[in-house]
């Protein structure tokens, strides 16, 4: 019996490890795709001239659509960075939803907002009841739609593009700092493939411990807490290198709902965003890339490095716990809803490739690493734990997860050298490592949490995270 028990402890702990080097090198391969792509972004010599590429009067509009609900510490932030944006023509549309703080007080304030009646340019269905919608009078491009909440983002997102005007829709949280240039360079995918391109997003990047002023980040610095500098790392890996990876194969499935640029045509065209999924943005890329498919219309996701917008990231276990949760319930909504793309050849390297990998690498990822450490606890416990291979087994996970850590970090100074004091690119690489000992299998243990629940057919809901707004810079004292 011993020896069965043996056998079965060691079969199931090299199989955890062989899925788990798996899973390391097929990330390897998208971060060096990433990387390369990111290399060959920085050279290209057209970049300055953005600006003027979209100084043509027959550039496309954009509306930027902005939920907030209880966002008042870092609201007025965010409406500044937005209204700087270089860009011809644009316009914002602010959907209070359903705040209890003072979010709209503030924003009324500082934008003398009065009451219009608007004209709506859709008929998305929205749950919550639309209360107001007022105009700002300080010359800024700024509407405020005023509606109860339903506990859903997209109810409120629906309801910002109910009166939006522009041709291009683009989506950004109330938590969010967009740099200057971000959404000319985000944009730019439009203006270079019209007929084709349907939906762009950029860099996603944890504004926790920068240095802000007047909407604008001054000076990127790292927070002392380490469950943000691990989501630091976690975002280099996804959003600078994994989805520029994924976008080069054309199988780009997430553009992060903070900030994602989409043709409002065909947004409203599949209608709108789906008002119970928990995924709302990798929901609305799917559905979008799934229409198309069906329709036999060209198309393309594609993901730009260059354009960088700043978000606050969660900086206790608790609120990441509640994050993570959320977004693994919503992944498992979001395949068992497309569950006819995953590994079908008619829907190109989106059904054969990204589907499959989100399947069994993303969403059963964290059943199989929180059973393979139950493995190593029972077999300890018994005392039929090998400490050889243990100690093997660990090494290789612990090296490959650090090497890809190290390859984004790695890429990111070279790159870009947001962070400028060299401590904090140290204490990055320190990040890479430690992350794979206690903070890698707590969020394995998240996510198993929000699977379980997607598969007891819980009623999803959509918990707004706390703010505690940006760190304003000291004024510069005038001599």
């Amino acid at each position: 019996m011993r020896e069965v028990l043996v056998d079965v402890l060691l079969t199931m702990s090299w199989a955890v490890l062989g899925y788990t080097l798996l899973l390391d090198l097929v990330m390897l391969a998208l971060v060096l795709a990433g990387a390369r792509r990111v290399s060959a972004s920085r050279r290209w010599d057209g970049s300055e001239g953005h600006e003027e590429i979209f100084a043509s009067p027959l550039t496309s509009g954009v509306s930027v659509l902005i939920p907030a609900h209880d966002e008042e510490a870092g609201i007025l932030d965010t409406l500044a960075a937005v209204l700087a944006q270089r860009y011809p023509v644009l316009e914002v549309v602010l959907v209070d939803d359903g705040s209890t703080d003072r979010t709209f007080d503030k924003v009324a304030e500082r934008f003398g907002l009065v009451q219009v009646t608007a004209r709506p340019t859709a008929s998305l269905r929205v749950d919550g009841t639309v209360l107001s919608v007022h105009r700002a009078t300080t010359g800024d491009p700024l509407t405020v739609v005023r509606k109860t909440s339903v506990g859903r983002r997209s109810d409120a997102l629906n309801a910002a593009l109910n009166v939006a005007r522009h041709p291009l829709v683009c989506m950004v949280d109330a938590d969010s700092l967009l740099e200057p240039g971000a959404l000319v360079q985000v944009a730019r995918p439009f203006v270079e493939d019209p007929a084709n391109v349907v939906a762009s997003g950029g860099v996603i990047r944890a504004a926790n411990g920068a240095r802000v002023a007047r909407g604008s980040v001054l000076e990127p610095r790292l927070s002392s807490r380490w469950v943000v500098r691990f989501q630091v790392v976690e975002y280099l890996r996804s959003f600078l290198l994994g989805r520029t990876g994924w976008a080069d194969a054309n199988a780009l499935l997430i553009i992060s709902g903070a900030f994602g640029l989409f043709r409002r045509d065909l947004v409203v065209e599949v209608g709108g965003l789906d008002a119970l999924s928990l995924a709302e943005d990798a929901e609305l890329v799917v559905t979008l890339q799934e229409h198309l498919r069906q329709q036999r219309r060209p198309h393309r996701v594609v993901f730009v490095p260059e354009p960088v917008c700043w978000t606050e990231v969660p900086e206790t276990l608790a609120v990441l716990g509640r994050q993570r949760r959320r977004w693994s319930h919503g992944l498992a909504q979001l395949l068992w809803k497309h569950r006819r793309m995953i590994g079908n050849p008619r829907f190109g390297p989106v059904g054969l490739l990204a589907l499959p990998f989100f399947l069994l690498f993303e969403l059963l990822g964290p059943v199989v690493e929180v059973v393979g450490l139950l493995c190593v606890v029972l077999a300890a416990f018994l005392g039929l734990l090998d400490t050889g291979t243990a100690l093997v087994m660990f090494g290789l996970a612990l090296g490959l997860g650090t090497l890809l850590s190290t390859a984004a970090v790695a890429v990111e100074e070279f790159s870009y050298h947001r962070y400028a004091r060299g401590r904090e690119v140290g204490v990055l690489l320190l990040a890479g490592l430690l992350e794979n000992v206690g903070y890698r299998q707590l969020h394995a243990w998240f996510r198993l949490r929000g699977l379980v629940a997607a598969l007891m057919r819980r009623t999803p809901v959509w918990t707004a995270m706390p703010r505690t707004g940006f760190t304003e810079a000291e004024p510069v004292p005038v001599s």
